[in-house]
C-alpha cells in the first residue's frame, strides 16, 4: 500500500474516530447535565417541601401555644372535665385544621384524644422522650400507618398540669400543593407500608419502597436513582423499570420503637416516613434525543467532506514527506545534513529546516551531556568520574603527584542549623576558592556531599604552601551578610609512594581524611597500615551483627560491696566479645564501632535479655535474689523507647525494676542533655535506679547533675588506682564524695585494688567499692561459688578467675 493511500486512510480513520469520540463525549456530557439538572430540581423541590412543612409546623405550634395559654382550658384540665376538654380539643383542632389532637397528663397518660383511648400511655415514645427533655417537641409520627406532622407543648398553671399535642396529616392535598409549587411529582412514603398519599405515591413506592424497607432509617440519608443506565431494583419483590429520577429524604419519625418484650400497639405504625419527589425521564430526555439526531447528521456530512479534503491533501503532502523521511533517516544514522531538498515552502519547508536545527541541537546537547557526566551540577567542578580518569592518566604518565582530599567538618550541622540553601551556597563558595588555587594545584574536583579533591603537581606538599592553602580556604565566607567559617579536614596521599592505581589512591586519601576527622586533626598524611586498621574495623562491624547468634558474646559480673561492712550489694554486668579471628575484642573498641554503625540498640536488647534471664535463673535454681547493674551507651540514653523495652524484658522474666540498675557515663548524658533527662526520669518513675559512671572524666555541669534522676555517682578508677600515693587524687575523691552526699547521692569507687585504697575510701566516707581488690569480673557460672566463699568484712585474696582478660 502506497504512502498516499495509507495517509488518506489514516486521515479518514483519525477524523472518524475524533468525530465519534466528540459525539459520544458531547452526548454523554449533555446527558449528565440533564440528569444533574433534574437532580438539582429534585433537591430544590425537596427543599421547598421541607420549608413548607417547617412553616406548617410553626403555625401549628402557635395554635397549640394559644390553646395552652387559655385560662378556661387550664380550668377544665384542673377540674378534669373530660367532656369540656374533648370539646375544646375538637374545636381548636378544627379551627386550625389539625387532623389529630390529644391531651396527656403530666406522666404521659392520655386524658383525651381524637385517635387514642383515655388512660392509655403516650403513643409516641421518642416524641414523649424529647418533650420531657426539652419542654416541647415537633416531629413526624405514625398513626394507623399514616404520617402526621405533630407538635406537643406543656400546659402550666403555673406548674405542669398536662401536655397538649396536635398534628397535620401528611396527605394527598399537601402533596398536590407542593407539586404545584415545584412542578414535580410529590408523595409521602412509609417504608414498610403502602404509599401514604400523593398523586404519584403508588409509582414512587414501586421505585423506592423495597430499597428503603431493607435499610435501617438511620443509614438512609437520601436515595438517588440514575435511570440513564436502565437499572432495576430487586427488593421485596419489586421489579419495576426505572423511568424517573427519584429523590427520597427521611423525615424524623417519633413512632413506636419495639424493644425486648415490647409488643406492637394496634393502630400505631412502626417504620420510616420519606418525602419523595420525582421527575419523569421522558420529559428530561426530549431535548437529548433531538440533539442526538442532529449530531449524527453532522457527523456524516463532516466525514464525507473530510474524505474529499484528505484525498487532495495526501497527494500534495506525500512527496515532500517522503523526502523528509529520507533526511531523518540520514540524521538518525549520524550523517550531517546541511540542507533539506524539499522544494517546498510553508510548513513542509519549516519542517525541513527544523530537522537541520534539530541535528545541531542534538550535537549541542551531546556536548552538554558529556560535560555534565564529568562535572558537578552544583559547583561546576569536575566530579568523581572525571577525577578517576584524570588520576588514571596521571598514573599512566608516571610523573609524581599528590592528592589532597578535603571535607567540611560539621557540614551536616550547617545544613540542620541554617538550611540546605545556605549549605549549597557554602559549597559553591568553597568550590570557587578551590578552582582558583594557584600552582602547583593542577585540578579541583567535587567527589560528592561535602568532599572535594585537589590534584597537586608535586611529589609531596610543602608545609608552608599547605599552611597558606589552609589559611586561604578557612577565610570566612559571606552568606547573606553573615560570615561563616568552614573547618576543613585534609587527607594527603602521594604517587607513587602510596599506590599506583587511581581507586587505591582515592581510598587511601579518604582513609587519611577520615582518620584526621576522627582524631580531630586538621590534616593527616596517609601512613602505611591504616588500610589494615580500616579493614579490621569493617570486619568487626560486619561480624558484630551476628556475634550474638553465633555465641561469641557473653556477660561477666563484677561484685560491688558496701564499704562499711563489706556486704555484697550488687553485681555489674560487663559485655565480652571473643572474635574467632581477632580473639578478645576490648569493649571500648566494639562499643564505639557499634555506636557508629547503628548496632547499639541490637546489642542493648541482647544484653538486657541475657542479664534478666540470668537473674531469673539464679533465683530459681540457687535461691539467690541478686541485683545487677548494666551499662548504657549514649544512643541508649537518648532512645525514648528504652523505658518500655526495659519494662517488657523485666516483665517477661518476672523481675522487679529494682533488680536491674543502669549505669550511664557523663559523656553519654551530655550528648543530648534534655532527651537524656527525660529518659532517665521515665526510668526512675518505673522503679529503675541509675548511676553516673566514670564520674570526673566527662564535662557535665552541676546544674545538669542536680536535674538528673540518678541515685549514684561512680568515681572513675583513674582517680582510685593511685589514691594512696597521689594527694591530688585524694582531694578529688574526697570532694566528689562530699559533693555526692550533699546532693543526696550514693558514691561508688571503682578500681579498688589494694587494701590501703580500700581503707582510705572507707575513711573518706565512700558508700560502695568495686575493683580487682574485691573480685575480678566473673563468668555467670562462677558467681555462685564466689558468693559462697565470700566473707563480708574479710579481705579476699586477689586471685585469677576463669576470665583472663578484664
Amino acid at each position: 500500500m502506497s504512502f498516499r493511500r495509507r495517509l488518506l486512510l489514516i486521515m479518514l480513520a483519525v477524523m472518524a474516530v475524533a468525530q465519534l469520540v466528540a459525539a459520544i463525549a458531547t452526548l454523554g456530557t449533555i446527558h449528565r447535565d440533564i440528569m444533574q439538572k433534574g437532580g438539582r430540581e429534585l433537591e430544590v423541590g425537596l427543599g421547598v417541601m421541607r420549608q413548607l412543612l417547617d412553616e406548617r409546623g410553626k403555625q401549628l405550634r402557635n395554635s397549640v401555644g394559644i390553646l395552652t395559654s387559655d385560662f378556661g382550658f387550664k380550668s377544665a384540665i384542673a377540674s378534669l372535665d373530660l367532656n369540656t376538654l374533648a370539646s375544646v380539643l375538637a374545636n381548636q383542632g378544627e379551627r386550625v385544621g389539625a387532623d389529630m389532637a390529644l391531651l396527656a397528663a403530666p406522666d404521659g397518660t392520655i386524658v383525651a384524644s381524637s385517635h387514642h383511648a383515655p388512660g392509655t400511655p403516650m403513643p409516641f415514645p421518642r416524641l414523649w422522650q424529647q418533650v420531657r427533655q426539652s419542654g416541647e417537641a415537633t416531629g413526624v409520627v405514625l398513626q394507623d400507618q399514616r404520617p402526621y406532622q405533630f407538635v406537643m407543648l406543656p400546659v402550666r398553671a403555673p406548674n405542669l398540669i398536662g401536655w397538649v399535642g396536635m398534628g397535620f396529616l401528611l396527605d394527598t392535598p399537601l402533596a398536590e400543593e407542593i407539586a404545584q409549587l415545584t412542578r414535580l411529582q410529590v408523595s409521602f412514603l412509609v417504608s414498610d407500608a403502602e404509599p401514604a398519599s400523593g398523586a404519584s405515591g403508588e409509582r414512587a413506592a414501586g421505585y423506592v419502597a423495597g430499597a428503603l424497607a431493607q435499610a435501617p432509617p438511620e443509614a438512609v440519608s437520601a436515595l438517588r436513582v440514575d435511570l440513564t443506565r436502565g437499572d432495576y431494583l430487586h427488593h421485596s419483590g419489586v421489579d419495576a423499570r426505572l423511568d424517573a429520577l427519584v429523590l427520597a429524604s427521611p423525615l424524623m419519625v417519633s413512632g413506636i420503637t419495639p424493644g425486648a418484650g415490647q409488643g406492637k400497639v394496634p393502630g400505631q405504625g412502626q417504620g420510616q416516613v420519606y418525602a419523595v419527589v420525582e421527575h419523569p425521564r421522558a420529559d428530561l430526555l426530549v431535548v437529548f434525543q433531538a440533539l442526538g439526531w442532529r449530531l449524527a447528521t453532522i457527523f456524516a456530512l463532516t466525514l464525507a467532506l473530510t474524505a474529499l479534503v484528505a484525498a487532495f491533501s495526501a497527494r500534495g503532502m506525500s512527496q515532500p514527506l517522503i523526502q523528509l523521511a529520507r533526511v531523518a533517516q540520514r540524521i538518525g544514522r549520524g550523517e550531517r545534513v546541511t540542507e533539506v531538498p524539499t522544494g517546498s515552502g510553508g510548513e513542509i519547508g519549516l519542517l525541513g529546516r527544523t530537522l537541520v536545527a534539530m541535528q545541531n541541537d542534538i550535537e549541542t546537547r551531546e556536548r552538554q551531556q558529556r560535560h555534565q557526566t564529568r562535572h558537578d551540577q552544583l559547583t561546576a567542578l569536575a566530579n568523581r568520574h572525571s577525577a578517576q580518569q584524570d588520576i588514571a592518566e596521571a598514573v599512566a604518565a608516571g610523573q609524581p603527584f599528590t592528592l589532597l582530599r578535603l571535607s567540611i567538618y560539621g557540614f551536616r550541622h550547617i545544613n540542620d542549623t541554617f538550611g540546605y540553601a545556605v549549605g549549597d551556597q557554602a559549597l559553591r563558595q568553597l568550590a570557587k576558592r578551590l578552582a582558583s588555587c594557584p600552582a602547583p594545584v593542577h585540578h579541583a574536583y567535587r567527589l560528592g556531599g561535602d568532599e572535594f579533591l585537589l590534584l597537586v603537581d608535586s611529589a609531596a606538599v610543602d608545609a608552608r604552601w599547605l599552611a597558606s592553602l589552609r589559611e586561604g580556604l578557612a577565610r570566612p565566607i559571606e552568606l547573606d551578610h553573615s560570615p561563616l567559617r568552614l573547618q576543613l579536614v585534609y587527607g594527603e596521599v602521594n604517587f607513587p609512594e602510596h599506590g599506583r592505581e587511581a581507586p587505591l589512591l582515592l581510598r587511601r586519601a579518604e582513609i587519611a581524611m577520615a582518620m584526621a576527622k576522627q582524631q580531630r586533626l586538621g590534616y593527616l598524611r596517609y601512613v602505611e597500615g591504616q588500610d589494615e586498621k580500616r579493614l579490621r574495623e569493617m570486619t568487626l562491624v560486619r561480624d558484630l551483627q551476628l556475634a550474638a547468634e553465633r555465641g561469641q558474646l557473653s556477660m561477666v559480673y563484677q561484685p560491688k560491696i558496701a564499704a562499711a561492712d563489706g556486704a555484697l550489694v550488687e553485681l555489674e554486668a560487663l559485655m565480652r566479645w571473643q572474635h574467632p579471628e581477632f580473639g578478645f575484642i576490648p569493649p571500648d573498641e566494639f562499643i564505639t564501632l557499634a555506636e557508629s554503625a547503628g548496632l547499639m540498640s541490637q546489642l542493648t536488647g541482647w544484653m538486657l535479655t541475657t542479664v534478666c534471664r540470668q537473674l531469673a535463673a539464679w533465683e530459681a535454681e540457687e535461691g539467690l535474689c541478686l541485683a545487677v547493674a548494666v551499662n548504657l551507651s549514649a544512643q541508649d540514653v537518648i532512645d525514648p523507647a528504652l523505658p518500655q523495652q526495659l519494662a517488657q524484658v523485666l516483665a517477661t522474666h518476672g523481675l522487679e525494676p529494682a533488680r536491674l540498675g543502669l549505669e550511664v557515663t557523663e559523656s553519654a548524658i551530655m550528648s543530648d542533655p534534655e532527651t537524656s533527662r527525660r529518659v532517665l526520669a521515665d526510668l526512675s518513675q518505673r522503679g529503675a535506679s541509675t548511676a553516673i559512671d566514670d564520674f570526673g572524666t566527662g564535662y557535665s555541669s552541676l546544674a545538669q547533675l542536680k536535674r538528673l534522676a540518678v541515685r549514684q555517682l561512680k568515681i572513675d578508677k583513674s582517680f582510685i588506682l593511685k589514691l594512696e600515693q597521689q594527694s591530688d587524687d585524694r582531694i578529688i575523691v574526697h570532694s566528689t564524695i562530699e559533693l555526692g552526699h550533699n546532693l543526696g547521692l550514693e558514691v561508688v569507687a571503682e578500681g579498688v585494688e589494694t587494701e590501703a585504697a580500700r581503707a582510705l575510701l572507707v575513711e573518706l566516707g565512700c558508700d560502695y567499692l568495686q575493683g580487682y581488690g574485691i573480685s575480678r569480673p566473673l563468668p555467670a557460672a562462677a558467681v555462685v561459688g564466689w558468693i559462697a566463699a565470700y566473707t563480708p568484712g574479710v579481705r579476699q585474696p586477689l586471685r585469677a578467675t576463669p576470665e583472663s582478660t578484664p
